[in-house]
C-alpha cells in the first residue's frame, strides 16, 4: 500500500506584545522561540525640494534603494537597500512618527514586493554631510517614472533640533508637510 507521505506542517508565527511594542516573538514549530528587539525609533525629518545638485555628487557615498508599499495607511513598506532587506511600519504623521524596521531575507523581500500595490520606487540615495557638521542630508535622486524628481531629507534626534535647523543653500522649498512628497503617496501616482 504505497500511500503518499505526509509532509510535516510548518507553522511560523510573529507576535508583537501590545504592552511592549518594541519586542516581538518569532519562530517556527520545531525551532526555538526567539525574542527579538525590533529596530524602533521615532523618525523626525524635514523634506526639501532641491534647486541644484551639489557639486561633485559622485564623491559622496550612495545607496541603491528599491521599495514597494503593501499599505499606505498605516504605511507598510518593503525595501531593498544595496544588499539589505527590510519591512517597515510607519505610524501617522508628516514631521515626526513611529517607525519599526524588521529585517528580511531576499526571498521574503521579493515575495512581499510582488504583493505590493502601485509603483515600485527606485532611487539613488546620496549621503551628504550638512554644513552644521551634525546632520546628514539624504539626497534621493529618483529613477523613472519619477525622474527628474530629487528630494532632500534631514533626520533629527528631537523636534526642537529640527525646528532650529537652517536648510542647506542648495535646498529649495520645504515640503515636510506636503503629503504628495511622501514616498507612500508617490507609489500611488498615476503615469500616462
Amino acid at each position: 500500500m504505497g500511500g503518499a507521505r505526509n509532509a510535516p506542517l510548518l507553522i511560523c508565527y510573529y507576535f508583537v506584545f501590545p504592552f511592549r511594542p518594541d519586542y516581538c516573538v518569532a519562530g517556527c514549530n520545531g525551532g526555538k522561540i526567539k525574542r527579538k528587539r525590533m529596530l524602533q525609533q521615532v523618525e523626525i525629518e524635514k523634506k526639501f525640494t532641491v534647486t541644484r545638485l551639489p557639486e561633485k555628487l559622485e564623491q559622496y557615498p550612495v545607496r541603491l534603494i528599491e521599495q514597494a508599499y503593501l499599505n499606505i495607511d498605516p504605511v507598510i513598506r518593503v525595501r531593498r537597500q544595496d544588499d539589505e532587506y527590510y519591512m517597515t511600519y510607519k505610524g501617522s504623521g508628516l514631521f515626526a512618527r513611529e517607525e519599526y524596521n524588521l529585517p528580511l531575507n531576499e526571498q521574503s523581500y521579493r515575495n512581499l514586493r510582488s504583493k505590493a500595490e502601485g509603483n515600485v520606487i527606485a532611487k539613488r540615495r546620496y549621503l551628504i554631510p550638512c554644513r552644521d557638521g551634525k546632520h546628514m542630508v539624504e539626497l534621493d535622486v529618483f529613477e523613472a517614472p519619477f525622474a527628474p524628481l530629487v528630494i532632500a531629507e534631514v533626520e533629527f534626534e528631537t523636534e526642537e533640533e529640527a525646528e532650529q535647523y537652517i536648510p542647506e543653500e542648495w535646498f529649495a522649498e520645504e515640503v515636510t508637510y506636503d503629503p504628495q512628497y511622501h514616498n507612500s503617496n508617490l507609489s500611488r501616482r498615476q503615469f500616462s
